[in-house]
């Protein structure tokens, strides 16, 4: 099932391509674009820590990890993560948008072509963790249907040191309107 998952994924000129050491400069340019985002974040792609965080990101085998594409020009980044094989689930994050195509529609449309995909590979439920302070993302996924299920406490310690609440949103396969 995960080598199905972790394909490439193609919708018009919206690319998702694996994560690989050719993508390091651009994404490394794409995520110094708004280094005010990376407080909210579990880890740091900021200048300061991009390579250390980079390096580590392509070295998890836990991780199946994406250089997002709009034509020709990398614009972030996005992972299918947690995946557990016996359970039928996994994990959507990791992501970063390009200020500059925020609010265009591309992040809803590639979560959708990532959701569409993970489905029809076998994946019953696939969830989103998100930063309780970070309003945006749980805004753009219930737009997708995906349904809060709560809140885990002190969940992880970031970057920053800060101790973080997780909002835990799972959506169903048998929900998925596509």
């Amino acid at each position: 099932m995960l080598d199905r998952l972790y394909a490439e994924l193609v919708d018009g000129e919206l690319r998702l391509v694996k994560l690989v050491e050719a993508h390091r400069e651009p994404l490394g340019a794409a995520c110094a674009a708004d280094p005010d985002i990376w407080p909210i974040y579990a880890s740091s792609f900021d200048p300061g820590h991009f390579d250390a965080t980079f390096t580590a990101l392509l070295a998890n085998p836990a991780r199946m990890p994406y250089a997002v594409f709009a034509g020709d020009r990398l614009v972030g980044m996005t992972a299918y993560l947690r995946a557990d094989v016996s359970a039928q689930t996994i994990e959507i994050g990791n992501s970063y948008i390009h200020p500059d195509v925020r609010g265009t529609g591309l992040n809803g449309r590639l979560k959708r072509l990532m959701l569409g995909h993970a489905f029809a590979a076998g994946i019953r439920r696939v969830e989103f963790r998100i930063d309780e302070r970070n309003q945006r993302s749980q805004a753009a996924v219930a737009k997708l249907g995906a349904i809060k299920e709560g809140v885990l406490r002190a969940e992880r310690i970031t970057w920053t040191g800060h101790v973080r609440d997780t909002g835990l949103w799972s959506l169903l396969a048998g929900e998925w309107r596509g």
